[in-house]
């Protein structure tokens, strides 16, 4: 009899715990989302600053044309290719694996610049 009791005891405690708990609503750790890494590059007086930038994979690089005349941001290696930028215009871009990416201007060949990912 006072095994019955025990039990008896025991289940109501877990009727009750179990009422009490389930319209409460579920708690769930939620991970921390990295907020995606941004850089800024300046096309200003002919050239690209700064002219060499080093960055974590995943970084989107957004390079803005503050000259008065249009540029253009192109990768050497053929991974990105902007189009003409006039004054104010941005190209943006997302680097998704490490390594050195140099770029450069086609209207003007000789503003050259690059990016480092690791």
């Amino acid at each position: 009899m006072i095994r019955i009791r025990v039990w008896i005891a025991g289940l109501a405690v877990v009727m009750v715990a179990t009422a009490l708990f389930a319209g409460s609503p579920s708690v769930a750790a939620k991970p921390q989302q990295a907020t995606p890494a941004s850089a800024e590059v300046k096309i200003d007086n002919f050239s690209f600053g700064p002219g060499s930038l080093t960055v974590p994979v995943g970084t989107t690089v957004t390079w803005t044309n503050r000259d008065d005349i249009p540029h253009t941001v192109v990768s050497t290696e053929g991974a990105f290719k902007s189009k003409v930028l006039d004054t104010d215009e941005k190209f943006s871009f997302t680097f998704s694996k490490a390594g050195t990416f140099p770029y450069f201007c086609s209207i003007h060949p000789k503003m050259t610049g690059k990016v480092v990912v690791q």
